[in-house]
């Protein structure tokens, strides 16, 4: 497990960033931690990390955003909030979507903590508002040459 501090979106970004620059196809990134603690912030700078053009925004209507861009892996981008059974999931078509050959990223994923596809990349967000975030990073070893 890793564990980071940052001060800012924007170091929030950065490190999502680096994540972003070492995940493979077929991985889940787990959000989880609470209502502003930077999850879609995160995310921008994992997309940014993939090379997605794409302005990420939160799918919490949406349930999934979806990020393609020739050459770069596909970001499935999904928001938990509302499901809270393994029968809402099912219901969602979250199983239907290709992980094999892209990321998904998905917020609230304590809300569907059992039914997580591996492998798994599980990240911890605390703080909120102006508050510095505590990031920790677990699964590390299916990022492809992350130091940390």
């Amino acid at each position: 497990m890793l564990s980071y501090t940052t001060n800012s979106p924007a170091e929030t970004q950065a490190l999502g960033c680096r994540i972003g620059a070492a995940v493979k196809p077929g991985t889940c990134i787990a959000y989880f931690g609470g209502m502003g603690a930077g999850k879609t912030t995160f995310t921008r700078g994992l997309a940014a990390g993939l090379g997605l053009p794409d302005l990420v925004s939160s799918p919490t209507f949406a349930l999934v955003n979806e990020y393609h861009a020739p050459g770069c892996l596909s970001v499935y981008h999904f928001d938990m909030y509302r499901v809270t059974s393994p029968e809402a999931l099912e219901s969602t078509g979250f199983w239907d979507y290709p992980l094999a050959d892209s990321v998904f990223v998905i917020e609230w994923a304590e809300n569907i903590a059992e039914e997580l596809p591996e492998p798994l990349v599980k990240i911890t967000i605390t703080g909120s508002g102006d508050q510095p975030r505590q990031i920790t990073l677990e699964g590390e070893d299916q990022l492809d040459d992350f130091s940390g």
